[in-house]
């Protein structure tokens, strides 16, 4: 199958060698062209994992996106959600009827991103798609050297339009078998598991990351006292799904440290002994905080408030990391009201989110 990758992070060079090596065909594209030089001039990614470190050749990088979309079955963008605006309006040009479009994790993306193209005049029927996490634990140990700590058992993933969902998970399913439909894009946001988890481990953990030199928010950073945050944190995203009729499985985030139900199944002690997120975090700079809280998390907010449901440390960590930054985070542009969805009611949205705009 033909995959385009976007995104010069360490999902997307993750995809590149994972799914290279699966025998898929994989072009690369990322909005840093000098980054990419490297991996141009030597198309070979070194792939550590399970299995030990070894050699990967791939594509030469994209030099341009229409040449990465170009016959793509499927897109992966593992890219932040805060770039995701401006790669929509880089892919609109190119994209082409049946094209799958896959963001592990979304934000809603899927719906923000298809409507930016849409208003770019490209009435193309792409397929749009969004899931929990990202497919790796991963992290980049160079320019083109990347660590895999652990693959993804569950990929719970929502499709827009949802009325079109087999043919998509069809198509992710190829090179992402732990697929699993979970309904529309709003389920499939729903699901995304950095604005849980993120939050409260930056917010609760703000002292040690702004006085030492690297601080490991999974391992001393992850205490009883913050774990309780996280658990109340997602079960007001259960009931915020709940509300809107998704039901289970939730993949509760409880899972993730005290049994191999969750995503990426037994992998909290893994991601710790890896030392990959022994790291500096910067509290105004780095996406945990402008993506999985000023969108994520204000996304989820925003839901819980239009569907009447109470969310407390919702809105609590809201207001500590508006506080940080300077701004209300209750009005960012992935609420629903700055997507226009908010006057709508359940039904208006469900249809919307079914069917595509008419």
């Amino acid at each position: 199958m033909k995959i385009a990758v976007l995104g010069g992070g360490h999902g997307s060079y993750a995809a590149l060698a994972d799914l290279t090596e699966q025998g898929h065909e994989v072009r690369l594209w990322r909005r840093d062209q000098e980054a990419a030089e490297q991996l141009r001039h030597e198309p070979v990614v070194t792939l550590c994992d399970e299995r030990g470190e070894r050699a990967v050749p791939v594509l030469p990088p994209a030099t341009d996106v229409g040449e990465a979309l170009r016959g793509a079955d499927l897109v992966l963008v593992p890219a932040p959600a805060i770039a995701q605006a401006d790669l929509a309006e880089a892919m609109a040009p190119h994209l082409a009827d049946g094209q799958v479009v896959f963001l592990p994790p979304g934000t809603f993306g899927s719906y923000a991103m298809s409507e930016i193209v849409r208003r770019s005049g490209n009435t193309a029927r792409v397929l749009w798609a969004e899931t929990g996490t990202l497919p790796w634990l991963a992290r980049k140990h160079g320019p083109a050297t990347v660590n895999i700590t652990m693959r993804a058992v569950h990929l719970p993933t929502g499709v827009y339009p949802a009325d079109r969902s087999a043919e998509a998970l069809e198509v992710i399913a190829r090179a992402f078998p732990s697929v699993q439909p979970c309904g529309d894009a709003l389920s499939g946001a729903l699901m995304n598991a950095g604005p849980i988890i993120h939050p409260p481990l930056i917010l609760m953990n703000a002292g040690p990351l702004e006085h030492f030199d690297a601080w490991d928010i999974h391992n001393e950073g992850t205490q009883p006292s913050i774990r309780a945050v996280t658990n109340a944190l997602d079960l007001e995203r259960i009931r915020v799904r709940e509300a809107l009729g998704y039901g289970a499985p939730h993949f509760p985030l409880r899972d993730h440290y005290e049994n191999d139900r969750w995503m990426y199944g037994d992998a909290h002690q893994a991601l710790v002994d890896s030392g990959d997120w022994r790291e500096k975090i910067d509290l105004h700079s780095h996406r945990y905080m402008l993506e999985d809280t000023a969108m994520g998390l204000a996304f989820l907010g925003s839901v819980a408030t239009w569907t009447g449901v109470d969310a407390p440390i919702t809105h609590g960590l809201l207001g500590i990391a508006g506080a940080i930054l300077g701004r209300d985070l209750s009005a960012g542009d992935r609420t629903l009201g700055a997507l226009g969805l908010a006057g709508l009611d359940q039904e208006q949205l469900g249809e919307l989110l079914a069917e595509g705009p008419r």
